[in-house]
């Protein structure tokens, strides 16, 4: 008989002493369990024990824990976490004593159990290790591990950041951070507590920020360990996001200066070194922050009375338009200039960035190309601006659709994910990284426009297109701008309707894969397979055509052969070569259906075995015979493939057997892919449950009625 499901056999070890198996009986209290251990080795006070895993972490079992024990677990029996706490701390408080160097080491290794953490906490055991800190006489091993302690101690969230607000602990923290050369374990803990300050306490910040070097703080992503380049991040990254709103402009520039850029190129992302997830999390929260910066802009509206904003859009027509003096030109002129240049409202083209987002942030990237990218700009509005056959892309009307295409690919505005490890390698290597971004997708996006011959009604269209495009060139995860504009240039149009043709391809199967699915398909396959019965018979009461091979140098003759439209009998004869099937009155001969006993194909047809040429593979492939009576058969050659399957399928159908032939396959595949998209065709985008829901309980009464007023 198996154990009840409520006791665990398990080992329980103790130095000295040989293991006890025990059933431990998951209803039973954990100190009548611990006392029944104790007693069994004669140990005295077990209200100082408890009971201990020994594999990983070595975590203290507790009545909340208790569950995850299995069947075959091996424990230990040790001093409780109470005892353990007291008996650290007091070493740990004793300067003058040996051990304590191991007391922190053990306390560094024991306080990630939550449940030794929160007894040494109770015993004030905080107090002790920020003394050590704050001493400033240790060093080397022992400085390692009271930061790994408080660390983790503070992890576990049972005691507040409030302890530090005097400030000397914190100065003491940022000063190892501030020092050029300081032991990895030291500096790597000190980072991870600056991190957690900042996060979590405001007044801490800003003794933080007073004390911080940031060029140092830079350095430190320069180092070959990943960890202490990990926290580093993390600190930089936590300035920024926990900034008060005087501080978030000093912060912004620490975020975005070309130093920080060039470091993490450099030293961690083209070190040669796999990224751990870590900080992959935290470049994609970098990453995302920079972007974040180009949220205003893209929620401010254009303000038509801002000369400066106005000057912006002359700019745009001046590089266009060969630097026309503007106080020569009529406002007339302007008109038409803008409407050259793909404005929707070309009298007042300001219009056309009150739309937010993407706002102001279309026209910075419109300026930024025309200045940076000033011959490949003019090309594209000339291009396009003298173009009369209503195929011209309007530079302005897409370049605002553009970047608010970019901006939700690139999710600006959106707070970083706690989670998330996605980032993009290129965006770090340029100082304007989005208006870069944005110079090469308004290129693609011409070039696009001319694949598809779009004209202005074709405008959304073409849009999706330059999405699609983009998302799959992003997907390569280019790692810099030049590797991302050869990855849109493999992506033309034609390769855009390829690709989405397999996904629809690969979705349809995938989608007819699941239980329902595949359920319903079986229910439509019988209606499917009678359709295509009727249509074989409809097919051999047509008529058919047929070769009848002559003997010698004869040459093959032509005979018909049709189903009557009761399906009872056929007639056949020959005829003229050709001409189409004649009337069925006219062919003389008959054959009942009932008289059919079965169908040979291929080369066992008795009209091949009887002639000369037997080895002809062209006429077998094509051939077929009706056996009936006892040795009397009616002998087809079929003019082509068609023909044949049409024709066996039938015959088949009419004795009642499968249709097997290769064309009957491929219809009812078709044409049960078809059917099932046809009803399928209200639940696009749904997901389909691979089961059924339960049907719910009987009401217990059905006294209820339905209001229809």
């Amino acid at each position: 008989m198996p154990p009840p499901s409520d006791i665990v056999k398990v080992a329980v070890q103790r130095p000295g002493a040989f293991a006890q198996l025990i059933d431990l009986d998951q209803k039973k209290p954990l100190e009548r369990i611990i006392k029944e251990v104790c007693e069994s080795w004669n140990v005295s006070d077990p209200e100082s024990y408890a009971l201990q895993f020994t594999d990983g972490a070595q975590i203290y079992i507790t009545e909340k824990n208790r569950n995850e024990l299995k069947n075959g677990a091996i424990l230990h029996l040790t001093f409780s976490a109470s005892k353990t706490a007291k008996q650290l701390l007091e070493k740990i408080r004793d300067p003058g004593s040996n051990e304590r160097r191991d007391s922190l080491k053990q306390l560094a290794k024991l306080s990630v159990d939550v449940t030794l953490a929160v007894e040494f906490l109770n015993h004030n055991g905080l107090e002790p290790l920020m003394y050590i800190v704050e001493g400033g006489k240790e060093f080397g091993e022992i400085l390692a591990f009271t930061l790994t302690c408080i660390v983790e101690l503070m992890d576990h969230g049972y005691a507040s950041w409030e302890r530090f607000r005097q400030g000397t602990f914190v100065k003491k923290v940022v000063s190892y951070v501030n020092k050029t050369a300081m032991d990895a374990t030291v500096l790597h803990y000190s980072l991870s507590l600056l991190e957690s300050m900042l996060q979590c306490n405001n007044h801490l910040y800003l003794i933080i920020v007073s004390e911080l070097e940031r060029p140092q703080l830079i350095n430190h992503l320069a180092v070959s360990n990943q960890d202490i380049q990990t926290n580093a991040l993390a600190v930089i990254n936590a300035l920024y996001m926990k900034a008060p709103l005087e501080k978030k402009q000093e912060m912004a520039k620490l975020i975005t200066q070309k130093e920080l850029r060039q470091t993490i190129l450099s030293h961690v992302i083209h070190n040669g070194r796999r990224i751990h997830t870590n900080m992959a999390h935290q470049l994609h929260v970098l990453q995302r922050l920079c972007l974040n910066l180009l949220e205003m802009r893209m929620l401010t509206k254009m303000d038509p009375h801002d000369q400066s904003q106005r000057d912006a859009l002359f700019d745009l027509r001046n590089i266009a338009f060969d630097n026309i003096e503007l106080q020569d030109r009529h406002k007339s002129v302007y008109a038409k200039d803008y409407k050259r240049l793909g404005f929707q409202d070309n009298v007042n083209p300001a219009q056309d960035f009150m739309v937010t987002p993407p706002g102001m942030l279309a026209l910075d990237n419109m300026l930024h190309f025309a200045h940076l990218h000033r011959s490949a700009y003019v090309r594209l509005v000339l291009e396009n601006s003298c173009r009369e056959d209503r195929h011209e892309c309007p530079f302005g009307r897409s370049s605002i659709e553009l970047t608010r295409v970019l901006c939700e690919l690139l999710q600006i505005g959106v707070p970083p994910s706690e989670t998330a490890q996605s980032y993009y390698a290129m965006m770090f290597t340029q100082e304007h990284a989005f208006e870069e971004f944005f110079c090469i997708c308004i290129q693609l996006l011409n070039k696009t426009w001319k694949e598809m011959r779009a004209t202005q009604e074709d405008f959304d269209k073409v849009i999706q297109v330059i999405r699609e495009q983009i998302q799959r060139a992003l997907l390569v995860q280019p790692e810099k701008f030049e590797q991302f504009r050869k990855a849109l240039q493999a992506l033309p149009y034609a390769d855009i309707l390829k690709l989405r043709q397999t996904d629809r391809m690969n979705q349809e199967q995938g989608d007819f894969k699941s239980p329902p699915i595949r359920e319903l398909r079986e229910t439509i396959r019988p209606e499917i397979l009678d359709l295509i019965r009727q249509q074989r018979l409809t097919r051999l009461c047509e008529g058919t055509l047929f070769r009848r091979i002559g003997k010698g140098r004869r040459q093959d003759k032509v005979w018909c052969c049709r189903l009557s439209p009761n399906h009872k009998v056929f007639h056949y004869g020959d005829v003229d070569e050709d001409s189409s099937p004649p009337a069925i009155d006219t062919l003389p001969e008959k054959l009942p259906v009932i008289d059919m006993k079965s169908l040979i194909t291929g080369k066992d047809c008795p009209h091949l075995k009887e002639r000369a040429v037997k080895q002809n593979k062209e006429v077998a492939e094509v051939s077929f015979s009706i056996l009936y009576d006892t040795d009397a058969t009616l002998n087809f050659v079929a003019r082509t493939k068609e023909d044949l399957c049409m024709w066996t399928d039938g015959l088949n159908a009419l004795m009642g057997k499968p249709m097997s032939s290769d064309m009957t396959h491929a219809d009812l595949e078709m044409l049960i892919s078809m059917e099932m998209k046809l009803r399928l065709l209200d639940l696009e985008n749904i997901t389909i449950p691979e089961t059924a829901p339960p049907v719910p309980n009987e009401p217990s009464n059905y006294n209820f009625t339905y209001n229809f007023s």
